[in-house]
């Protein structure tokens, strides 16, 4: 091995945590040690990402909170993608098996609605179906037929309605903040567009059928599970609106 891969290899581990190479890094006069600029400058670009791809989350902890579990996430799981915008991808998981670290439990919920919305803004491109084209497939065809739903799709299960919390604090700075309310329900989040959506999922029934729908199921088992078809029918339509299905 070379001298250079030898070092750089050891710049790596020693930026993980790992112990650096003698003489790694030292400044060759006074022998003090440099590589500590290199891993306090890396972890605080992590930090920094991680509060940039949850961008309500550390508003609502607060600093002091947010950067100790920052810090334990990322002692927990190290950057593994060449790009720090996937950093963070576990952090909801991690919040719920570390309690200790979380202030409130609400905001593993906020946590997962704010990576499902930065997840929908970067999935793949598809055209929405619009309500004439849904209105103009062939009748006889509806029994078998299955939807499509838009890439961004995601439905979440949540314990908590985070939902206001969320959106007092996209639109202020400081907003008085009300203690959330528990409650399991489920959220849609989309991007049918250039413009990312969500909304709660509107009744048990909506949550069957989506459930459904989205395991490809056809339209004929939908509306066994609705009992006829006009609910389903109605149902379908108001998900066309909205651009959640495709062509």
């Amino acid at each position: 091995m070379s001298v250079l891969m030898h070092q750089q290899r050891g710049l790596h581990a020693a930026m993980l945590g790992a112990a650096a190479p003698e003489g790694l890094l030292r400044e060759p006069v006074q022998h003090e040690p440099l590589l500590c600029i290199y891993q306090n400058a890396y972890r605080a670009r992590l930090v920094a990402a991680l509060r940039d791809n949850h961008g309500v989350l550390p508003r609502a902890m607060g600093d002091e909170a947010f950067d100790v579990l920052a810090e334990a996430y990322l002692q927990a799981h190290p950057s593994r993608q060449p790009s720090i915008r996937w950093f963070g991808h576990r952090l909801a998981e991690f919040m719920a098996a570390h309690p200790g670290l979380v202030p409130h439990p609400a905001f593993v919920d906020l946590a997962r609605m704010e990576w499902a919305l930065r997840d929908a803004f970067d999935a793949a491109d598809a055209t929405p179906m619009t309500p004439a084209e849904l209105a103009a497939l062939p009748v006889d065809g509806w029994p078998q037929r299955v939807l499509r739903f838009h890439p961004s799709v995601q439905v979440l299960a949540l314990d908590w309605h985070v939902e206001p919390a969320w959106r007092a604090l996209q639109a202020d700075d400081e907003p008085a903040l009300a203690e959330p309310e528990a409650g399991e329900h489920q959220l849609i989040v989309w991007r049918p567009l250039l413009e990312t959506r969500w909304r709660t999922v509107a009744s048990a029934l909506e949550a069957q059928l989506l459930a459904a729908a989205m395991r490809g199921e056809d339209f004929s088992a939908l509306c066994e599970i609705a009992a006829d078809a006009v609910g389903v029918v109605g149902t379908v339509q108001q998900w066309t609106a909205e651009g959640l299905l495709i062509r």
